[in-house]
């Protein structure tokens, strides 16, 4: 359901979520983290979202936490609840696209860098604006930007704060494609339907193996390879593909199970 500052549409498998406090550049108050946290919660249960798309109204994707509004309660429980979000949106089974359009600042840029894949404009910008209000990073930034470029241009972006254009955070791997603010709605339109088309549980699987391996020993990545390969025989998706590859036409992936 679409709130005063969280706006959700549902269409073909794909869940859009657009921030919506255009006036303040889609600063996350405190309704907002509540919005985004009951959104997430509820795609995680909902089978027929297929993927999901984060963006913000109005130009801008997300100015970070809304620093202007009063703090009620102990920090420490604030940042709890918040970091509920982080883990809720990085565990999410589907893959989740960042659609950005203008600033994308603080918790905002890491909102976007917690996503599978981002999609910007050449106008956009990004900055870990945190040592500049005085702040260390937060929402799975200090996890995020080591693995995503390196100790040293993590150090970079979080020690000076610096902003950056979308073609330096593309170079740096922090943006995965760039189009033209025209272009920006039918590219993720097209993007999310190749993601939706896709063999559900087998997208599911490589997202999580992606995740569960990185830094593991590659005995124990082939050792989960191998489970879910077995999970993946186990879908009519598999023998469907292998049914349209030797008829020459695109499959129908279902997700459903094939082993009675």
């Amino acid at each position: 359901m679409d709130s005063d500052v969280l706006l959700t549409s549902h269409s073909d498998g794909v869940l859009t979520l657009t921030l919506n406090r255009p006036q303040r550049r889609n600063a996350l108050d405190a309704a907002s983290w509540r919005e985004l946290h009951a959104a997430l919660s509820a795609a995680s249960h909902d089978t027929a979202v297929r993927a999901l798309v984060i963006t913000g109204a109005g130009g801008a994707f997300c100015a970070g936490a809304d620093v202007s509004e009063a703090r009620e309660g102990h920090p420490l429980e604030r940042m709890a609840f918040i970091n509920e979000i982080a883990l809720m949106l990085h565990e999410l089974p589907i893959p989740t696209v960042a659609k950005v359009d203008g600033v994308a600042v603080g918790a905002g840029w890491n909102l976007a860098l917690g996503c599978d894949l981002v999609v910007a404009t050449p106008t956009s910008r990004f900055s870990q604006i945190f040592a500049k209000r005085g702040l260390s990073l937060d929402f799975g930034g200090s996890w995020l930007l080591p693995r995503l470029v390196g100790m040293q241009q993590a150090k970079r972006l979080a020690l000076l704060a610096e902003m950056i254009d979308a073609a330096e955070a593309e170079r740096l791997g922090l943006v995965t494609w760039v189009v033209a603010p025209e272009e920006l709605d039918g590219f993720v339109d097209d993007l999310t339907a190749r993601l939706v088309g896709a063999a559900p549980v087998a997208v599911r699987q490589s997202k999580a193996l992606l995740h569960e391996n990185a830094d593991r020993p590659l005995r124990d990545a082939l050792a989960s390879e191998a489970r879910t390969q077995a999970v993946n025989f186990a879908t009519a998706d598999a023998p469907e593909a292998f049914r349209a590859f030797t008829e020459k036409r695109e499959p129908g992936f279902t997700g459903e199970w094939a082993v009675r």
